[in-house]
C-alpha cells in the first residue's frame, strides 16, 4: 500500500518575515517544499521537518550567591525530543557561587554532546 502525500505548514522563523512553508511530503520524506523567500527558509524547514532542533533555556539552584537561581541555556541546539530527558537532569543540578557567565555548568547534557552554560554572572552574597 502506497502512503498519500501529505502537507504540513511551517512558520519559518529564518528571519523576520515568517513565511509560511508548505512541505509536501509522505511520512518522512519531503517531496516538495514551497512558500519560502530565501534560502534560509528552504533550510530551516528542511531541518525542522526531518529532525528539529530547540535551544533550551532553564535555571538551576546556585548556593551561596547573590540571586537564588542561576540561568542556563545549551550551548548549541539539542534535539525536540531530548528536551524531557535534559529537563529532568536541570532540576537536580545545584551550582555554587561565584559562577561566571559561559561557565560549562554540566557537560553533555541528556546525553545529547552539548554543554549546559551559565548565561549570567552571578558572585557569592555578602554575609549579614
Amino acid at each position: 500500500m502506497k502512503e498519500v502525500a501529505e502537507g504540513t505548514i511551517i512558520i519559518c522563523i529564518g528571519c523576520p518575515k515568517g513565511c509560511n512553508i508548505h512541505v509536501l511530503h509522505e511520512g518522512k520524506s519531503i517531496l516538495k517544499i514551497g512558500g519560502y523567500t530565501c534560502k534560509k527558509g528552504l533550510k530551516y524547514a528542511q531541518n525542522e521537518f526531518i529532525a528539529p532542533k530547540r535551544i533550551l533555556t532553564s535555571t538551576v539552584i546556585i548556593r551561596n550567591g547573590t540571586l537564588p537561581l542561576l540561568p542556563v541555556k545549551t550551548k548549541n541546539a539539542i534535539s525536540k525530543e531530548k528536551i524531557f530527558e535534559c529537563m529532568k537532569e536541570i532540576c537536580g543540578i545545584t551550582v555554587k557561587a561565584p559562577i561566571a557567565l559561559g561557565t560549562v555548568v554540566k557537560s553533555d547534557i541528556g546525553g545529547t554532546g552539548v554543554d549546559l552554560v551559565a548565561t549570567k554572572s552571578i558572585n557569592v552574597a555578602p554575609i549579614a
